[in-house]
């Protein structure tokens, strides 16, 4: 029977939900069991919340102040050790999961089997190729490890809240890397909902013309409690900055509604929205491939039809 454990992912004491959608990943393969390991300073927190997703067996927590920074160079080594006895080891396909989950399968002597989308079997996985043109399928060896990030976008997250999962402390011995040291993080502060897990986006492209010009993406935004978004070509061209990007190269996501608003529609781009509920487009160009995959498309001025679009919202 196969044994999952899920790397859980945290920043400021709280949870991603990106460790929900993971579990629910793990789930799929109908395992006997699924722990979730948390690795922090201060750990109480996190493990009191990892314990309320459905699902999870147990958590498993590793307190140590060397873990007060994700470095992959650090929890790598605590993470393999944890992994002795699972035959599946998932962490989300976020920036977090792909920095530490090739060292985790490198330490282990295993493949990794990035994106994971779909569970075929216990062993066998679909997952993305050339920018989401082709799904693959993916044969695991049974005998070896499954160390594997789970495309979150594709997966629902876990309910929260029925469970109520023992937590225990794993105590082992691992010598961690001094070569590696924690300088800071610079990340982008809002109070627009989270891009990778809000249920609505409203993204700009290279049509809305300029970094002033972007305001009126915000404005409709704010308007509908929806967070904001960019293709790389408005993000190349300096309107809004990188962690707003949406894409093969910026962020996987998957709202209930999703507003491509002066973007074209580029391959890249539609790799990022593949799972989104419904998706609406304005542009001025009736040919932009956006349309193709829109269920709702507009066809003119943005700057025209935005305010429109506001005042008919109320």
């Amino acid at each position: 029977m196969s044994k999952i454990l899920v790397i859980a992912e945290h920043l400021d004491g709280k949870l991603n939900s990106a460790t929900a959608r993971a579990v629910s990943a793990a789930a799929a393969v109908k395992p006997e069991g699924i722990d979730v390991l948390v690795l922090a300073d201060s750990v109480a927190a996190l493990a009191a919340e990892a314990a309320k997703i459905d699902g999870v067996s147990r958590v498993l927590t590793v307190e140590r102040a060397e873990n007060a920074h994700p470095l992959a160079a650090v929890l790598a080594p605590q993470i393999a050790k944890a992994a002795t006895g699972y035959s599946h080891v998932f962490a989300p396909s976020t920036t977090f999961g792909k920095d530490v989950t090739p060292r985790v399968a490198a330490l282990l002597g295993v493949a990794q089997v990035s994106d994971v989308m779909s569970m075929e079997g216990s062993h066998s996985f679909k997952r993305p190729i050339y920018a989401g043109n082709a799904i693959v399928t993916v044969e695991a060896e049974p005998s070896h490890t499954v160390v594997a990030t789970i495309r979150t976008a594709s997966w629902p997250a876990a309910a929260t809240g029925a469970n109520n999962a023992p937590v225990e402390t794993l105590d082992f011995d691992v010598a961690l890397p001094s070569h590696t040291r924690y300088i800071g993080l610079q990340s982008g502060k809002s109070d627009r909902p989270d891009l990778q897990s809000a249920s609505k986006v409203v993204s700009g492209g290279r049509g809305v013309g300029s970094k002033e010009n972007f305001d009126i993406i915000f404005k409709l935004a704010d308007k509908l409690g929806a967070a904001v978004g960019a293709s790389r070509a408005a993000v190349d061209a300096g309107y809004v900055p990188s962690d707003l990007q949406v894409g093969q190269t910026g962020k996987i996501i998957a709202p209930e509604l999703y507003m491509a608003i002066g973007i074209s529609g580029a391959i890249q781009h539609l790799t990022g929205i593949k799972d989104a509920g419904t998706i609406v487009a304005i542009n001025k160009d009736g040919e932009a491939p956006i349309f193709e995959v829109a269920d709702f498309g507009l066809v003119g001025d943005l700057f025209k039809l935005i305010p429109e679009l506001e005042q008919a919202l109320g």
